[in-house]
């Protein structure tokens, strides 16, 4: 039994090990463990530098992303809330539609009848379509969160390269602080690659489910449009063109940062060979 106890105990400091250490997939990535002091560097040539300012725009470029993604993800929990609520009014109209049905066929009027049941019928559909709108919100919602994690992966990858540029750059001077080891910032580049690379995967997935409920809204929704008689204009986030009236810059009408954030051609470096992907050369 006591042997029982402890291990538990040490399975349990295990986890909470592994949580503290930024370990698991569920919370945010942690910080970069390393970074080289801008000032070692300050004084030597521009011209020089060339690699470390590219690796820090890129990183400045990383950051707007991941705020990109966040808009978005805030953009979309509105979006889902009013989508729920159409839902539920869909429903009441389908039981109004029932209930004129119901007295139409009492009349025993013909025309009040097809008239009712056309009415009905068209209700069933938007009820339908609103249904499948949430889904189509809840999956985009679920990818905008696999974005999310994945831009901020990238943010600490194109934190790492910067770093890593800092420390190539003091190597080749001669520049070597208390304690520097470039080695380091070569493995910490590496290990981070290694992070975005399987958030992007895992993003990409949950894109196409998304992409998959978005058509399967859209088929019924354009039924339902037909038997009513009319278009609808509801949000459509992963539209390649926006719907009239929104706005792009909160984050919805398909201009989502996934929508090019994290296409197929972006390529993250291998990381094989991690000293060749720690310059600022880009991807």
């Amino acid at each position: 039994m006591r042997r029982l106890a402890g291990t538990l105990a040490l399975s349990l400091s295990l986890a909470f090990g592994v949580a503290a250490c930024g370990g698991s997939s569920d919370g945010p990535p942690p910080p970069l463990g390393r970074h080289f002091e801008d000032s070692y560097i300050a004084g030597l040539p521009v011209d020089q530098q060339s690699d470390v300012i590219a690796a820090q725009s890129e990183y400045n470029v990383a950051q707007r992303e991941k705020a990109k993604a966040e808009a978005d993800l805030r953009e979309q929990k509105v979006q889902l809330d009013v989508a729920r609520n159409e839902a539920r009014a869909a429903k009441l109209d389908v039981d109004s539609a029932a209930s004129n049905e119901k007295a139409a066929q009492a009349s025993a009027d013909q025309n009040r009848i097809n008239e009712a049941t056309k009415e009905k019928r068209g209700a069933e559909l938007a009820r339908n379509a609103a249904d499948e709108r949430v889904k189509y919100y809840t999956a985009y919602g679920a990818w905008l969160n696999k974005l999310l994690r994945y831009t901020q992966e990238n943010d600490y990858w194109r934190e790492s390269r910067y770093e890593l540029a800092k420390a190539r750059l003091a190597q080749k001077n001669n520049i070597a602080p208390a304690g520097f080891n470039y080695d380091n910032y070569v493995q910490q580049e590496a290990q981070r690659a290694k992070r975005v690379e399987s958030a992007k995967a895992k993003a990409e997935g949950a894109k196409g489910d998304a992409a998959s409920a978005r058509q399967r809204w859209l088929a019924i929704q354009a039924e339902a449009d037909k038997t009513l008689g009319k278009k609808s204009e509801f949000p459509d986030p992963m539209s390649p063109k926006p719907v009239e009236g929104t706005d792009p810059t909160a984050g919805s009408s398909g201009t989502t940062l996934g929508g090019s954030g994290i296409g197929s051609d972006q390529q993250v470096p291998p990381v094989d060979n991690p000293a060749g992907t720690g310059s600022g050369s880009g991807q």
